[in-house]
């Protein structure tokens, strides 16, 4: 019956994310909105969140995937506000949710309450991120907001472990608490790195692309368990998970830049699909959990007034941390000589974006539903992460699009000089393309058993293959967008795009008449799909 439920609830996410895709509405706010009416129909079977699930199957490919589009020069010259964004402000978070818990219900052991701190201090960046993208957030604002959510994870769920170990009696001091951490961080990295050096080596001896994306699918859940079940110095210390996966992430992802042609195509089809469906998946949970927290609420021995209080407070202290931490990294000059090189600080529009990215994601719920059941205050921490998660996805991500488009944060710089970088390394490609061929010329064609005259005409045309392209090219970023629809290279493109049309439905009629075999249609088709892809993403969509 569970399969059955969990299917309904994959498809009708998926067709709320296609509406909403449709419809240019945000994905993420659909799917919860649309959940958490569902959860309260009556009768409605209810799919629980299974903890271990999620932060082993749902998290790392997800995290994964980040990680493989991320770019490691970006991360890295974006180090100093990923690190304080990703784990000073998650131990901020964390201990300022503590104080206030602990000060609003006494009875509730500072522990316990650091347990909650640690459930709710990491934000997900996925709402955020998705919705920067689409208002066009400068390209440093999306790689600290992306750079954050890759290492947020592992700082909180370390976090999580440590506070979970001084409920049940078993932690040390402070000091041990940062061995935790260190170990976790090392040890994670060190992991995964490996990985992504032995995936490197696995792929270049198979060289088939399928096979090797095979092995790409397996890497973030080998890296995750990998991690967490290493304990070098015993059973209270391991290595992050999450940064493994997310080490070796990067790592592949830089390292792709030398891979084939169609590994990289395939890659990037297979984890595109991959993140739509776990994000749809993730965003329907979390809605979907509200009867287990209200349940859960009721055995707790408080009165609803009460909880609904401290729950809004928790919200309220969990968004408006995030506010003044995030001025204090920018304009302190001590934190902007951190790592070196000192920035300029962004201006206050982007400071008030990037505050206010603070959505929480289905790790908050997840870690809450992991809690031990002999966790004092249990059933509060989990209608408090609940609400911080939900909160904060509606009030957050509602108001985000319009607080973005009011304040206009946008690099106006940013379009020409992306057009600047790419004309000149088009030119630079171009050059060296004929200095190839004039190689080829020297070394190949001339020793061809062929007429001269037949030999110039074949280097002719290899010259006017690499000079179109960089015609074409040329004029998709110099001509205006009003220019691009009318322009030569685009109604070419189109044109090219319909003659490969007309002769695809050619050969599918001729398979219906038999005349041709499935497999040699199959063949063929492949052909044309592929030089059709070419088309649309190198011309038409650029210059129409």
């Amino acid at each position: 019956m569970e399969i059955l439920v969990l299917m309904s609830v994959l498809t009708g996410s998926l067709a709320l994310t296609a509406f909403a895709r449709r419809y240019n509405l945000s994905a993420p706010l659909l799917v919860v909105v649309v959940a958490l009416g569902v959860a309260l129909i009556p009768g409605v079977p209810r799919l629980e969140l299974e903890p271990e699930l999620v932060l082993t199957v749902v998290l790392p490919p997800l995290l994964y995937s980040t990680s493989l589009e991320s770019s490691v020069t970006h991360f890295k010259r974006n180090l100093r506000p990923i690190v304080a964004l990703g784990v000073v402000l998650v131990a901020v978070t964390a201990v300022v949710v503590a104080l206030v818990v602990h000060l609003l219900l006494p009875d509730v052991p500072f522990a316990s309450a650091l347990v909650l701190g640690a459930v709710v201090a990491p934000p997900d960046a996925v709402t955020a991120v998705a919705i920067g993208r689409k208002l066009g957030l400068p390209r440093r604002v999306m790689s600290v907001l992306t750079g954050e959510s890759l290492v947020n994870d592992a700082a909180a769920l370390t976090l999580y472990k440590v506070a979970l170990a001084a409920v049940a009696g078993t932690a040390g001091s402070a000091g041990h608490g940062f061995a935790v951490f260190g170990v976790a961080t090392v040890l994670g990295i060190a992991v995964g790195l490996a990985i992504g050096a032995l995936v490197v080596g696995i792929r270049r001896l198979l060289d088939d692309p399928l096979l090797e994306s095979a092995f790409g699918i397996i890497v973030p859940f080998g890296a995750y368990v990998t991690a967490e079940h290493l304990h070098p110095f015993g059973e209270e210390f391991s290595g992050s998970g999450v940064l493994a996966v997310v080490a070796a992430g990067l790592y592949l992802g830089h390292r792709s830049l030398y891979a084939s042609p169609a590994t990289r195509m395939q890659d990037r089809s297979v984890w595109a699909s991959i993140d739509v469906l776990l994000e749809a998946l993730v965003f329907a949970l979390m809605g979907l959990q509200l009867p287990f927290v209200l349940d859960d609420a009721a055995h707790a021995a408080r009165d609803n007034g009460t909880l609904a209080l401290v729950a809004l407070a928790v919200l309220a202290v969990t968004m408006l941390v995030r506010i003044p931490a995030v001025a204090l990294f920018a304009y302190l000059p001590k934190t902007l000589r951190l790592f070196g090189q000192v920035r300029r600080a962004p201006g206050w529009q982007t400071i008030a974006v990037i505050s206010w990215t603070g959505m929480r994601g289905v790790v908050t719920l997840a870690a809450a539903a992991g809690v031990p059941a002999d966790t004092p205050g249990r059933e509060e921490i989990q209608l408090f992460a609940f609400a911080v998660a939900i909160g904060t996805v509606l009030i957050q991500g509602l108001t985000l699009p319009p607080l973005i488009r009011v304040l206009k944060v946008q690099d106006p710089s940013e379009t020409s000089r992306d057009e600047a970088e790419e004309l000149a390394a088009r030119e630079v490609a171009q050059k060296a393309a004929h200095a190839r061929l004039r190689e080829i010329s020297r070394d190949r064609l001339a020793e061809l058993d062929l007429p001269p005259e037949k030999v110039q005409r074949l280097k002719e045309r290899l010259e006017r293959l690499v000079d179109t392209r960089y015609r074409f090219a040329k004029a998709a970023i110099t001509l205006s967008g009003e220019d691009r629809s009318g322009s030569p290279q685009a109604q070419f493109a189109k044109a090219r795009r319909e003659l490969l049309i007309t002769q695809r439905k050619a050969m599918i009629e001729e398979n219906r008449a038999g005349r041709l075999d499935d497999e040699i249609l199959g063949k063929m088709l492949r052909e044309l799909d592929l030089e059709e892809l070419s088309v649309s993403t190198t011309l038409t969509n650029r210059l129409s």
